[in-house]
């Protein structure tokens, strides 16, 4: 049970082989570009302290991270004392996210929609006692728009967008919410550094 917070490449159809092959590759990749976006959503929650440091204030530095730190600890570990629940955090890769501990956590579709999820947003996820998850975005990482054409996966008949040579996934759920025909014009969001499978529809003209 899940509950949900506010908010021109030819397509061909693949041999077998070289369709496993295809999804080994696109899995690396996926796990490189997650590991990046972590990474840099680590150095933009340190920017602030870089900046103390480089100003001098050292003191006050070091007291931002140590309460910073102990504070994000203490309500983690009290939440998971008092209520039973287990609270972990992790990466969005596009269906799913990926967390601290390295399982993978499948994302309700009609959340991540409603919640316009882009590959490398950090997630925090609350596993209650009764197996209740909850997720919340907590870390957006910077998106760039693009406008594409609904079309379907020649191998799969799952949905995608067309943006001249590139092609991107994007969610089942979003597209049928958006009624989202093949042909239809579709604003969708990327991270704006690097690569990406999947994409965030925003909207859908029919």
């Amino acid at each position: 049970m899940d509950t949900f917070l506010d908010e021109e490449e030819e397509l061909f159809e693949a041999e077998p082989d070289a369709q496993l092959h295809a999804n080994r590759v696109e899995h690396g990749d996926v796990r490189g570009r997650l590991a990046l976006q972590m990474l840099k959503h680590v150095r933009d929650s340190m920017n602030h302290i870089i900046q103390l440091l480089e100003e001098g204030d050292t003191a006050r530095a070091t007291r931002h991270m140590v309460d910073f730190v102990s504070s994000k600890k203490r309500t983690e570990t009290e939440l998971e004392t008092t209520s039973g629940s287990r609270v972990l955090e992790g990466v969005f890769d596009g269906m799913a996210m990926v967390g601290g501990d390295g399982v993978r956590y499948a994302v309700p579709e009609n959340y991540a929609s409603k919640s316009k999820l882009v590959e490398g947003d950090i997630l925090k996820l609350t596993i209650k006692p009764d197996g209740t998850n909850v997720f919340k975005q907590i870390g957006p990482i910077e998106r760039r728009r693009l406008v594409g054409e609904l079309a379907l996966d020649a191998s799969t008949q799952e949905p995608v967008v067309m943006c001249g040579q590139d092609v991107y996934k994007v969610l089942a759920a979003t597209v049928s919410y958006f009624k989202g025909i093949p042909g239809d014009e579709v604003v969708i969001l990327v991270p704006s550094g690097g690569r990406c499978v999947w994409a965030a529809v925003e909207r859908i003209s029919h």
